[in-house]
């Protein structure tokens, strides 16, 4: 009983000591575990005269229900000390600002050749689209281009299939190639457009790259003329780049096309004054152009006698150079966020 009486004067403070669940468990473990002092005397009842056993008993059970009250209420502030820790850690502090959650957008590209569609497509014009990996003849033969042209060697042009006695296979150096599949399955008049990627074994520099974005533009009908051309490209040139910007048509050669024209547009970058950009020119090349020739009209198996055409393809990425005053056409492929949200 003296050693019970010792325990029970030291308990509280051990039980008070316990800094955490684990702890107090260990000192439980200690005072009331089967190997405490409290269970080896209720253990040793037995030995003692009966007449003794009821008053030991009692100071057994009431020292247990002491050590458990002291116990139970000390794990009860351990627990809710580790809630609040709980609840602390996962506080949100309510008056911070919101996260910003940035929206997606289209590349500078992507809005570049959906606002040329969406001019012409006011103008009544489709819009089509087709393979990148073409076969020759939708490349080449089509569009007049003979077999000795230096555009069909493999310097200049992506083979897929090279040398195929068949027809062999090309990542297509043009849209133009969908021109073509269009008049093979519709009868005139036609007036589309064919926007889409290309691809040609060009040096990457300051405004060429081996893959790039072009629209190509055709219309077929009765009495179409270089006239016809002309204000349609003024009209187009006004509404993307504006007024301010000059144009010149300079003669030029393509094999689809009977007469041809380069159309240049003064440089962005200088003004007209001539830079790097431009060459020391002043002007900038943005797009080739002309009437169509007669045998990619046959190629088709349109009536020449009955119907003409023009057609003209430009750069998606010379455009958006012109217009936003672009210095370098790596900028549209590095994916430099600081330079794509520019243009959202």
């Amino acid at each position: 009983m003296d050693q019970l009486k010792t325990l029970l004067a030291t308990a509280p403070d051990r039980i008070q000591a316990a800094p955490n669940l684990e702890a107090l468990r260990e000192v439980e473990n200690q005072l009331l575990g089967r190997k405490s002092l409290v269970a080896e005397s209720r253990r040793s009842l037995a030995s003692l005269p009966s007449e003794e056993r009821p008053v030991v008993g009692a100071q057994l059970n009431e020292a247990h229900q002491r050590l458990t009250a002291l116990i139970e209420g000390r794990r009860a502030d351990l627990e809710r000390i580790a809630e609040d820790g709980l609840l602390l850690g996962d506080r949100v502090d309510v008056t911070l600002p919101a996260r910003e959650l940035r929206l997606g957008w289209h590349h500078l590209v992507t809005q570049t050749l959906d606002e040329v569609a969406d001019i012409f497509v006011s103008l009544g014009y489709g819009v089509v689209t087709g393979p990148e990996v073409d076969t020759a003849w939708h490349n080449f033969d089509a569009l007049n281009t003979p077999p000795t042209h230096p555009s069909r060697l493999e310097s200049d042009t992506m083979y897929v299939d090279y040398g195929n006695p068949d027809d062999e296979l090309l990542l297509r150096t043009q849209t133009s190639t969908m021109q073509v599949r269009y008049m093979e399955q519709h009868d005139p008049p036609v007036y589309i457009v064919a926007p889409g990627r290309c691809y040609r074994a060009d040096t990457l520099d300051a405004t060429h790259s081996p893959v790039f974005h072009q629209i190509e533009g055709l219309a077929v009908d009765e009495n179409i003329s270089m006239a016809d051309l002309k204000g349609t490209l003024a009209h187009f040139m006004r509404e993307f780049l504006g007024s301010e910007r000059k144009i010149r048509l300079l003669p030029h050669f393509f094999p689809f096309t009977e007469p041809s024209a380069e159309m240049h547009v003064s440089c962005f970058n200088c003004d007209g004054s001539g830079c790097r950009v431009c060459g020391k020119s002043g002007w900038i090349e943005l797009l080739g152009c002309g009437v169509v020739d007669p045998h990619v009209l046959e190629a088709v198996g349109y009536d020449t006698s009955k119907y003409s055409g023009f057609a003209f393809g430009v750069g998606a990425e010379r455009l958006a150079m012109v217009r936003h005053g672009i210095n370098h056409i790596k900028h549209f492929y590095e994916n430099d966020l600081r330079v794509l949200r520019q243009f959202t």
